[in-house]
């Protein structure tokens, strides 16, 4: 069963509580999604680290319920 991009966002925002979470349906089929997480939670992370806080916030859904997701992190006011 495919997650829908609500649930992705509820996660992370659960796990990352000032997240800002933007996430894209590529293929319309809620299994291949881009997102974009903007945290201050990141400062002093290195991007694999960054990657690694969204990737626990999924609970081990990566590769199951989710199938793909193109994952970009950022802090505050650098988004761009």
């Amino acid at each position: 069963m495919a997650m829908d991009a609500v649930e992705i966002e509820q996660l992370i925002k659960a796990s990352i509580a000032d997240a800002q979470v933007t996430i894209e349906d590529l293929r319309g089929d809620g299994d291949h999604y881009a997102a974009l997480v903007v945290s201050a939670e990141f400062v002093g992370k290195s991007r694999v680290q960054q990657h690694q806080m969204v990737y626990r916030a999924l609970q081990g859904r990566m590769g199951g319920q989710l199938h793909a997701l193109a994952l970009q992190t950022a802090l505050p006011g650098a988004e761009n």
